[in-house]
């Protein structure tokens, strides 16, 4: 599988990572043993990045990641976790999580960006996970918190890089212009977005991406089937965009591209892993995996023949944006084992 360096620091990711958040009991509960084999069957497919926080699952999600992975030799593999919602005790229990995790709710979420908060926040992680270190570290949807987020949380991580603590630091956010503004005014080397670039939504190309060919800076790109229209070879109403039923113009519109797909001898899954990567400053997707079988088919699909034309066809029935460019690669085949890309510039 190939990999791709976060800019200007020593972290390479793999170009599929795994998303950590499913495991934690997102929606529903996910059977520990189900999540040991998604981990482990990431690692026998290639995969080398997995990222989590503490959000996922109250812990949950830190704690069965890091009781697969703190077995193995720690080169083999690449950690992101992240800071900004520190676990505390609850005093009003109510049974269960309100955050849409099915855990029991003994903890709650208190927002702190704080260089104390931050600190705490990582400490707790490391004991969570069994890790001596996390390779990355973003600030976790900072949206209300920005002036606290930038003047005192990415300062303290960027300490934390430059003493070789971290290995690279951001933010992971579901809007793009607040990104942007890390990228240009903060210490961040990379940031995690959620939905902004993707068959659907190339609104990334308006802030964020300018952003990180001006900086030299990275981007990790999730949520890339939009949580649900794009995850299928053919969709249907009743599927969801962005955490709701999709409208039915978003349908018709995911069926043309599907269509297009099919012609030009892929699947609309497919595209949507590949479509990231026509971004010289996106190294990585990440996708949730909840088990072995799902694992396994997002192995299969980063690894399917995209073919180039495909983007220009798209473009043309006015499917993307005209300015999406072109990848200098669309191709991820078993073949690319252990190739180091290095990128031009650069679960959520």
């Amino acid at each position: 599988m190939r990999h791709r360096k976060i800019a200007n620091t020593s972290v390479e990711v793999t170009e599929l990572g795994f998303g950590a958040s499913v495991i934690g009991n997102l929606y529903r509960v996910t059977p520990v043993q189900d999540a040991v084999a998604s981990v482990e069957a990431a690692l026998a497919g290639g995969v080398r990045y997995f990222d989590t926080a503490p959000h996922y699952g109250l812990g949950l999600s830190e704690r069965r990641l890091g009781a697969v992975l703190r077995g193995l030799p720690r080169e083999r593999y690449v950690v992101s976790s992240k800071v900004g919602r520190l676990l505390v005790p609850d005093e009003r229990p109510r049974g269960v999580d309100s955050e849409g995790f099915v855990v029991r709710d003994d903890l709650r979420r208190q927002w702190d960006f704080s260089r104390d908060g931050v600190l705490r926040s990582l400490d707790a992680t490391l004991e969570r996970t069994g890790l001596d270190r996390l390779d990355i570290v973003y600030l976790h949807d900072p949206d209300d918190h920005w002036r606290q987020a930038a003047d005192e949380a990415m300062p303290a991580l960027a300490d934390l890089r430059d003493q070789g603590v971290v290995g690279a630091i951001g933010a992971g956010m579901n809007q793009s212009a607040m990104l942007a503004r890390f990228l240009r005014e903060t210490a961040a080397d990379v940031v995690m977005l959620a939905g902004r670039y993707t068959l659907l939504d190339q609104s990334a190309l308006d802030d964020v991406l300018p952003a990180a060919l001006d900086h030299g800076r990275s981007m990790v790109a999730v949520g890339v089937f939009n949580s649900g229209l794009l995850s299928r070879d053919r969709p249907a109403p009743g599927m969801t965009y962005d955490y709701a039923d999709a409208p039915p113009h978003l349908v018709a519109r995911a069926r043309e591209i599907a269509e297009v797909c099919a012609r030009h001898g892929t699947t609309l899954p497919a595209a949507a892993i590949a479509f990231p990567f026509s971004h010289p400053s996106i190294i990585n997707v990440t996708l949730g995996m909840r088990n072995a079988e799902q694992v396994g088919r997002n192995v299969d699909l980063y690894r399917r023949r995209v073919p180039e034309g495909l983007w220009d066809d798209l473009r043309t029935r006015g499917l993307i944006r005209p300015d999406v460019p072109t990848p200098t690669s669309a191709e991820h085949t078993p073949e690319t084992e252990g190739v180091g890309v290095v990128s031009d510039g650069p679960g959520h």
